[in-house]
């Protein structure tokens, strides 16, 4: 008899995870606030709208170099400390920010050193995940949660973000980061219990991190199941990295601009929350491949230059397919074996952050050429390509890994 679905109801059972998901909701909340207010801080610091805008891509840069050369931290130490000492050193890193007279240079390296920790604190708190709920279907779910959270804070963490600095100045703004981190690193310290580190501590970090990197990236089912996570969204971020200009020449105004930017989110979401809250483990795990397969061929739709809302369901319909990324967790933890977990997660995090913003600059290059609509209709011919190659790639490891495992 198949094996009915646990519902999110049941995660939310746990009290371990419960302290997990309000600690990331609260951190959350301090890098959407941080973002914002640290792009108004130094647009008023130096008027300039590059400058503005490098503090954006400051937060997706260095996370290759931190989820390559860190990652190591991710197995070699506990993960409660690993997840407590991340939130308080982003929290030493914001404090400064707030002091007055702070030099642009010194806010833009604090903004680089943030980044730095992210990947190691999010791929820890993954594979700690698989402690609290195991590495089965709570850990899907658990998954899916979290990443719902983070969607949900797209659609309205900007938008708070912006009210309240109607309120209080940007380097107040950043006071509530500090203190949201340190409730974070709270909640991890006393909600969560003490787990032995996965493996033991050989050599240098450095030389520990690359070298699980490799051992991660040797197994060509991970491999597959990598591209898998990241391909797939580094083509479905072109729209909203050219949903200003888009919004622009369909005289839609701000308005028009903030719905196509809620357009994947919305659809997201609502994926997710049917595929884990309806769906049993066997059905979403059957279906992830064609998902895969169909989640950017809405983009097509943009070679008809089609209005706002015809624009805003393709953008809706392709966040729906996300719900692909459900069976793709099961898939990876099965491959990763469990020494290896805290840095395949970690790795698995930078090369998503890392190829979005590749993705973005990409499509800017692309749009100054092609135009913004054929841009859009191109990531989703050559996104869903790539798409079906590494479809048939996954189904052809798929028997090894199996019978690996038998």
């Amino acid at each position: 008899m198949a094996e009915p679905a646990a519902g999110y109801a049941r995660v939310f059972a746990i009290p371990e995870f419960r302290a997990v998901f309000a600690a990331h909701a609260l951190s959350l909340l301090g890098v959407m606030v941080s973002e914002i207010a640290l792009s108004v801080l130094v647009y008023d610091l130096t008027g300039s709208p590059l400058m503005s805008a490098l503090t954006f891509a400051l937060g997706l840069m260095p996370y290759v170099v931190g989820g390559t050369l860190l990652s190591g931290i991710a197995d070699r130490f506990p993960a409660r400390r690993v997840l407590v000492v991340c939130d308080l050193v982003c929290a030493a890193c914001v404090a400064p920010m707030v002091v007055p007279g702070a030099h642009i240079a010194v806010l833009l390296a604090l903004r680089c050193a943030v980044a730095l920790v992210s990947p190691v604190f999010q791929g820890t708190r993954m594979a700690g995940l698989t402690d609290i709920l195991g590495d089965g279907e709570l850990f899907v779910l658990g998954r899916s949660l979290l990443r719902i959270v983070s969607q949900s804070a797209l659609l309205a963490g900007f938008g708070l973000g912006g009210l309240l600095l109607t309120v209080v100045s940007p380097r107040h703004a950043l006071l509530i980061t500090v203190a949201t981190f340190l409730a974070s690193a709270t909640l991890l310290r006393l909600g969560t219990r003490h787990r032995p580190a996965r493996t033991g501590r050989p050599g240098a970090l450095v030389g520990d991190s690359l070298r699980g990197a490799r051992q991660v990236l040797a197994d060509r089912r991970v491999r597959v199941l990598l591209l898998l996570f990241w391909v797939p969204p580094m083509f479905a971020v072109v729209p909203e990295a050219l949903a200003a200009p888009y919004a622009d020449g369909l005289g839609a105004g701000s308005v028009g601009l903030g719905l196509l930017m809620c357009g994947l989110p919305v659809g997201t979401i609502a994926s997710e929350l049917y595929a884990g809250s309806r769906l049993r483990p066997a059905v979403r795990e059957r279906i992830a491949l064609p998902l895969v397969c169909l989640t950017l061929l809405p983009y097509l739709g943009y070679a008809l230059r089609p209005g706002l809302a015809v624009s805003l369901l393709l953008l809706v319909l392709s966040g729906a397919g996300s719900a692909y990324t459900l069976g793709l967790d099961q898939w990876f933890v099965r491959a990763v074996p469990g020494e290896l977990r805290g840095r395949a997660m970690t790795l698995l995090t930078a090369g998503l952050m890392t190829l979005q913003g590749v993705g973005m600059a990409l499509a800017g290059v692309a749009a100054e050429f092609a135009g913004v609509t054929a841009t859009c209709a191109g990531a989703g011919v050559l996104g869903t390509v790539c798409c079906v190659g590494l479809a048939v790639a996954a189904r052809r490891t798929e028997g090894r890994a199996e019978g690996t495992e038998s």
